[in-house]
This record gives C-alpha cells, sequence and structure tokens, in this order.
C-alpha cells in the first residue's frame, strides 16, 4: 500500500501542505510562546535553539504538513504523519502544534479532520501518542472519538519516553 504522508489538504479555512526549510521562520513565530509547549515534552522549545533542533528533526523525519491559515496565508503550525514502533501496520497523527491565537476553536478538529479524512483512505485506524502530562491534547483527541488503550515507553524522536496511546477506528470516526 502506498500512502501518501505529505498530501496537499485543503478546507475553506485551511491549507495543509508539506513542510519546507524556507517555513522556519513562519513556524518558528508561531511556536514561540512558552505556554504553546507547557504540556509538551520539550518545554523549551519557544526558545531559537531548541526549536532550531526540532525543526530540523521535523524535516529529516518527514511527513510533516505545514497549518496554513487561508485568509492570512500564515502558517500557524504543524502536524505530522508518522509510523509508531508500537503500530507498525498503522499511520499516526503527533508532533502537532497550533499558534496559541488558534486554540480553543474549530482550527484543531479541522485539520485533524483533513488528516483523518486522508489516513483513512489507506487504514482502518489512526493511533495517537501523547505526553502524559499534555491534558489538552488528551481532551483534544478524545473528542475526535479515540479512545486511550495503553501507557508505553517508546522512542518516538529520539528519546524513550512514557506516551499514552490513543487509537481512533474508521467505523468510530465515521459515526462521530
Amino acid at each position: 500500500m502506498t500512502f501518501d504522508a505529505q498530501p496537499h489538504l485543503l478546507s475553506h479555512r485551511l491549507e495543509l501542505r508539506p513542510l519546507v526549510h524556507e517555513d522556519f521562520d513562519a513556524l518558528y513565530l508561531a511556536a514561540s510562546d512558552p505556554e504553546t509547549w507547557a504540556g509538551h515534552p520539550a518545554k523549551d522549545r519557544h526558545e531559537r535553539p531548541t526549536f532550531k533542533k526540532y525543526f530540523a528533526f521535523l524535516m529529516e523525519a518527514g511527513g510533516v504538513l505545514a497549518i496554513v491559515d487561508r485568509e492570512t496565508g500564515e502558517v500557524i503550525g504543524c502536524s505530522r504523519y508518522y509510523v509508531s514502533p508500537d503500530v507498525p501496520d498503522m499511520i499516526s497523527i503527533g508532533f502537532t502544534f497550533l499558534d496559541k491565537q488558534y486554540w480553543g476553536g474549530a482550527t484543531n478538529r479541522e485539520m485533524k479532520r483533513l488528516m483523518l479524512e486522508h489516513a483513512f483512505k489507506s487504514f482502518d485506524e489512526v493511533w495517537f501518542h501523547i505526553d502524559p502530562s499534555n491534558i489538552r491534547s488528551q481532551k483534544a483527541t478524545a473528542k475526535l472519538g479515540a479512545e486511550c488503550i495503553a501507557n508505553r515507553e517508546l522512542n518516538l524522536a529520539g528519546n524513550p519516553a512514557e506516551w499514552k496511546c490513543w487509537r481512533l477506528k474508521k467505523e468510530d470516526w465515521n459515526s462521530n
């Protein structure tokens, strides 16, 4: 099966497109608020040197989509498709963040809808791996219809860490 991990996806408000090196400054601007990273494992990712390493990881890892506000044309965050070692036959969505001004609205749901609809053309399940302290992401993932299946130690980004592993089945998404 061939899965396009860097598609170009559009809705009325958002454009998701492959992340490119030229997106660094715009993505860093979206990431520069310390509160954005309060629920993430790397709490200092708002600092330019730390973010630069993170951006390099994203570019090397692949599957990363820049999230663009179609009204303003600004890059407001990113998300990534990846294959996790605990479910190698399925696809996962993660490494997601949004500019703080887009929190609490429909942006995350719309972005995830685009990504999930694309993923469910090829897979029956989509997985999410969330840091145990990231309550905001856990609540948002539960609203999608996903359920937390397990806590596992996984190496998703170069360092083994504890993750809450959430699964969303295609039939649960379709009934959501």
